[in-house]
């Protein structure tokens, strides 16, 4: 097994700058054990023998519930503006969403 990582709270301080996320002193000590721990794990999971295993995006077979995309033709103006709550000649009128 590995060997624990230890980080210290000025590298934090450190990620904490190219980050750009402000923390108090104690917010530094919290993410340095969240951290180390996580770099601990990472460590453990390096040590697995993957020797042979394919790699996968899913642990198991997943099936996809979407329909399949096919080609059709778009609907005309006129179509789309039927559905159109409010209308402004050939346009859909909506609420302005800027001031």
């Amino acid at each position: 097994m590995s060997e624990l990582t230890d980080l210290s709270i000025e590298e934090i301080r450190q990620i904490s700058v190219l980050t750009r996320i402000a923390m108090t002193e104690d917010e530094l000590d919290v993410m340095r054990t969240q951290m180390s721990n996580i770099l601990d794990s990472v460590a453990i999971l390096n040590e697995v023998d993957t020797e042979g295993v394919e790699p996968t995006g899913h642990s198991v077979n997943i099936k996809s519930v979407m329909r399949e995309d096919k080609r059709q033709d778009s609907l005309t103006q006129d179509e789309t503006l039927m559905n159109a709550p409010q209308r402004d000649g050939s346009f859909i009128r909506i609420k302005a969403v800027l001031e």
